[in-house]
């Protein structure tokens, strides 16, 4: 393996180690759910669009995939 991918490697899992979202809430509290936990705060904006990005996706995948697949001919 050549030194530039470890050092590409050690970078990745160093930036995956440090970073975090949010802080962690003292007492394990907060939540989304009615379990006893909070005030139920509303779910996150892009949960609604779930479907769509990820149709979304699916076309550029094949977009660009036959695009390529015509240049490469």
């Amino acid at each position: 393996m050549k030194t530039i991918n470890k050092l590409v490697s050690a970078f990745f899992l160093l930036a995956v180690l440090f970073v975090q979202a949010a802080p962690p809430v003292p007492g394990g509290g907060g939540g989304t759910g009615g379990h006893g936990t909070g005030g139920g705060d509303p779910a996150a904006p892009i949960d609604m669009y779930v479907y769509v990005l990820s149709i979304v996706a699916i076309a550029f995948i094949v977009l660009f995939t036959k695009k390529y697949k015509n240049v490469k001919a």
